[in-house]
Formats: structure tokens, sequence, C-alpha cells
């Protein structure tokens, strides 16, 4: 019996481009579901399968990658944004000024060029969900792949103030050096105290994937009202959402992130064949 709820995915055949996503633990990856899904409706002959790999073998898996001719590249997740950066032999746009990256494409000689959509990402579903940037005070947790990304385009949309709470602060303030190289005139900081008032606050780390994980903010740090953010996709809603949800807050779910990059991560690992007119990058 045919389940008409189920996405369709395309037929797996000997001409089959293959998109890996490498994550340490894999099992929260919900990419492939909206990938799968993408690459089905445009009729495009490529599927997207979630690997396993710990951050030791990262690199061995890489350099095997580079001969599997019929890739068409890798997405990466936690923990593999920064490392990534450094085994790729290109990067391009924000991926080179920051050295963090999301996807690389496997060129024909077997080189992989990098590129980071994290940050578009994760502003574009903000938008969509009617959540405006420009002029808010931002609270922002963690200085990893994910959050210099986020930080990064919180800046573009123009933020009035990006506070960066991480657990070791040299790093926060790395990055912080870093965003000042491209964002001369932004107003940011790192900071120790997550108290504030914070029109925004997002979460960028690990921390909610694991049911026994730690919240990565005391919820009574977070004002009554604000919106508080994860880029976190599984669960669908973490620990920090529901106690955000209680406390008052507006609630945005790490999905956002990814739907609304999806399409631009399809068209980098699979060329003008995953264009579709009409759509907007």
């Amino acid at each position: 019996m045919t389940n008409s709820n189920m996405p369709r995915i395309c037929e797996v055949n000997g001409k089959t481009r293959v998109v890996v996503i490498l994550a340490y633990p894999a099992t929260h990856v919900r990419t492939p579901t909206f990938f799968n899904a993408l690459a089905a409706a445009r009729d495009l002959n490529a599927v997207l399968v979630p690997w396993q790999v710990a951050p030791e073998q990262l690199a061995s898996v890489m350099d095997s990658l580079r001969h599997v001719e019929n890739l068409a590249g890798v997405i990466v997740t936690i923990p593999h944004k920064q490392s990534i950066a450094g085994l790729c032999d290109e990067l391009e746009g924000i991926a080179a000024s920051l050295q963090v990256a999301n996807v690389a494409r496997r060129m024909a000689d077997g080189r992989f060029i990098g590129r980071m959509y994290d940050g578009a990402g994760f502003a574009a579903g903000m938008k969509r969900e009617g959540i405006e940037l420009a002029g808010c005070s931002v609270l922002l947790l963690g200085a990893g792949g994910a959050g210099t990304a986020v930080a990064d385009a919180l800046l573009d949309a123009g933020v009035g103030r990006l506070a960066i709470l991480n657990r070791n602060r040299e790093r926060a303030e790395e990055l912080v050096r870093r965003l000042r190289d491209i964002h001369p005139q932004s107003k940011m900081e790192a900071v120790d105290d997550p108290r504030g008032n914070w029109d925004i606050v997002v979460n960028s780390t690990s921390l909610g994937l694991h049911a026994e994980d730690p919240l990565p903010i005391d919820p009574d740090c977070l004002p009554r009202g604000c919106t508080v953010a994860e880029v976190i996709m599984q669960p669908d809603e973490t620990a920090l959402l529901r106690a955000a949800r209680e406390r008052g807050c507006r609630i945005h779910k790490g999905v956002h992130m990814v739907t609304a990059q999806i399409e631009l991560l399809a068209e980098f690992l699979l060329g003008s064949e995953a264009k579709t007119e009409g759509i907007s990058h």
C-alpha cells in the first residue's frame, strides 16, 4: 500500500549523483528529508544520505571521497563545520572570510570547494516567519561553526547590538575580532553574563540535541516576550524552546534554518539543473 503522505524520492540508479551529510552523531539530521523531497519535485537524479563520522576520522573520509566520481559533494553539520573548512581546497564567500563551511562541492578533478549557507538560511528563516532583525538587540549563545555564520548574518541584517556568550570567552572574543574586519561599523561584544534586555536570543550550541543536555541558558535570564531561536533541528522543539514558551517568549525552531537554505545547497552541489525559475536567492 502506498502512503500518499510519504515524500516522493527519485529512483536510485547508476547515474544518480550522491550527496552525503557528515555528522556526529547522525541520528538527529533532518536535512535528507528536505533535500530528497526537493530532488524528487524537480526530477533531479540525486540523493542525500547521512553518514556518521567521528571528528578524528573526518580528514580520512574526505580524502577518500575525492575519488568517488559520482559524488556531487558533502553537507556537514555538528561538529564538523569548522574542521571541514581546513579540508577544502578552496573556500568561497563568507566561508573564506570566517574559515567555516557547511557544504563542499566535489569537482571533476577531486578538489573540494566549500561555502557556508547557515547564516543566510538562518536570516531567511527568521524573515519567512515574520521576525524582524534590523535594530534588534541579540544574544548569541555559542561561537562555533553555526554560531560564526549566524553572527555574520545577523550583522548583515542590521541588528543594533550583538553580544556573544561562549563557554570559552577567548573564542567569543576571537570571533568578535574577525567579525569586526567584515562589519567595522556594527556594535558587537563578547559577554560573560546572559542577562540583558534582549529582543532575540539564539542558541547556536549543540546543547539540546540530547535529552540529558543542560540548558544553554537559565530561562530566568530570558526577557518575557523576546524571541528565542534554535539552530538544532532534532528534536523539533528543544528543552530550551519549551522553557522559553512557558516563560511567554516567542520561539523559532531550528528547522527553519535548513528549509530556507535547501535550494541554495542543491543549486551549489548540482549546478544549473537544480535551478527553478522564479526562485530568488
